[in-house]
């Protein structure tokens, strides 16, 4: 393999590489314009990046933290209710 092969060889590896990453940053985008959840539910906005989430009835979730993640898997429709319930009280501005 010539080093002119090599090299578009290598190119078209980093923009596949690329190209998963841009993907995988899009499906972090969550719910609650990925404040955690939790912390709705408790009246509180806490922003994430949503490196932990979850994915509940089809929507993704973002959480401040593992164990926030792990207490709403245990009653998810119920904090979820708490959330927004929370969220629609805030002023379109504020969300």
């Amino acid at each position: 393999m010539t080093r002119t092969a090599r090299l578009c060889a290598l190119a078209a590896v980093l923009s596949l590489v690329s190209g998963q990453a841009a993907i995988a940053a899009e499906s972090t985008e969550g719910e609650f314009d990925n404040d955690c959840v939790m912390g709705l539910a408790l009246g509180k906005e806490i922003k994430t990046d949503c490196s932990v989430n979850t994915v509940y009835d089809g929507k993704t979730y973002c959480f401040g933290n593992e164990t926030a993640r792990d207490l709403f898997l245990k009653k998810p429709s119920e904090f979820l209710l708490q959330a927004q319930i929370f969220y629609s009280s805030k002023p379109p501005q504020a969300r």
